[in-house]
């Protein structure tokens, strides 16, 4: 189809209104103010170490957010830029963020709405400096209605809702062209930006994940840490064809959570960021609220599953803001698989001759 003829993310979203005649039209207004973000933040990364003139009035980074993570100076910029360009328009009754350690008010003169904004302003910006793809995650939530029709201020329990709940989800990609990638409940769509108008373009309708894979991507310098579910889905994987998968399986490692992500939508796969032993003290390596929940509402959407290699991660609970939790997800049947290898007795994995140490000084 020409570019010309192809919708732009503002007819999208009317359309998808359309299908609501009771909504206020508020939602999508919202979505449009974080694509205009995820373009202000593509533009400064666009720069890379020749730095953006607009943004040389942002702090710089280089200290320690919430996480223990050492802010980049494109993690600060990204998450004023969601700031400033979400708050003033009376679509948000606040919003929550990984760079920050408590949820954001919606400051006086501005009105508030009645929705939440949870977002990863910058997924991956470690990798910024070695020009590996990064993105930004988003998730939209109801702000409960006593919070709406009292304008108090927000607290945290107001932002831990399952993933069930979310409204809307999606990520913007800054690669070798910018994408953003969006649900609304009724599928997933992904724009691609057209320099020349500045505007998203639709390029990818309707986005399916295939239900099988030969396709599996995980940090493997962890295995030593791994529980022996995964540890035994991985080893069949990479026994291929004389395994008891009987075929090859190709493995896939970015360090970016929105690249894999986008990797397994436009072609399936799985990607896993288990729970492990590395560090008892947390249960997970990703963030729940804003990083699996929107990213595996995405998923599903697609008709792939996303999961804590255990349960359904949409309907965890959260406990905390800042919460970490085990992911994997991707192609529907290879999730599941993992899945029933967790709820299997411990024993049979126990006995599996794939997890036998080898040595030749084993005694």
């Amino acid at each position: 189809m020409p570019l010309s003829n192809r919708r732009t993310l503002t007819q999208y979203l009317i359309e998808q209104r359309r299908r609501f005649p009771q909504a206020s039209g508020e939602l999508n207004a919202l979505i449009l103010d974080v694509s205009i973000a995820c373009k202000a933040i593509a533009h400064s990364v666009a720069f890379g170490a020749l730095g953006d003139p607009s943004t040389r009035h942002i702090a710089v980074g280089g200290q320690i957010n919430v996480q223990g993570e050492e802010q980049k100076v494109l993690d600060v910029v990204s998450n004023e830029f969601f700031i400033k360009i979400t708050e003033w328009s009376g679509h948000l009754a606040g919003m929550a963020s990984e760079e920050m350690d408590k949820p954001y008010q919606i400051p006086p003169p501005y009105q508030r709405g009645k929705y939440l904004l949870v977002f990863d302003p910058l997924d991956g910006s470690s990798n910024i400096d070695v020009n590996v793809s990064v993105g930004s995650i988003f998730s939209i939530l109801r702000a409960p209605q006593d919070a709406v029709d009292s304008g108090r201020d927000l607290v945290e329990a107001d932002f831990l809702q399952p993933g069930a709940t979310q409204v809307a989800a999606g990520y913007a990609l800054y690669g070798p062209v910018t994408m953003f990638v969006l649900t609304v409940g009724s599928g997933v769509a992904g724009f691609t930006l057209d320099p020349n108008l500045g505007e998203f373009k639709l390029t990818h309708p309707d986005i399916r994940v295939p239900e099988d894979t030969h396709e599996f991507a995980i940090n493997s310098s962890n295995s030593r840490f791994w529980e022996p579910p995964v540890k035994r889905y991985v080893d069949e994987c990479l026994a291929g064809k004389t395994g008891p998968r009987g075929r090859d399986f190709n493995m896939r490692w970015i360090a970016s959570m929105v690249a894999e992500a986008h990797r397994i939508l436009m072609r399936g796969g799985v990607f896993m960021y288990p729970r492990d032993t590395k560090d008892p003290a947390k249960p997970g390596r990703l963030r729940l609220l804003y990083e699996a929940n929107p990213v595996g509402m995405l998923i599903e959407q697609a008709g792939g599953r996303a999961s804590t290699g255990r349960q359904p991660v949409l309907g965890v609970k959260p406990s905390s803001l800042h919460q970490r939790i085990g992911f994997v997800f991707g192609s529907k049947n290879e999730v599941e698989r993992i899945e029933r290898y967790h709820h299997e007795p411990a024993s049979r994995d126990a006995g599996n001759p794939l997890f036998v140490e080898r040595s030749l000084f084993r005694d």
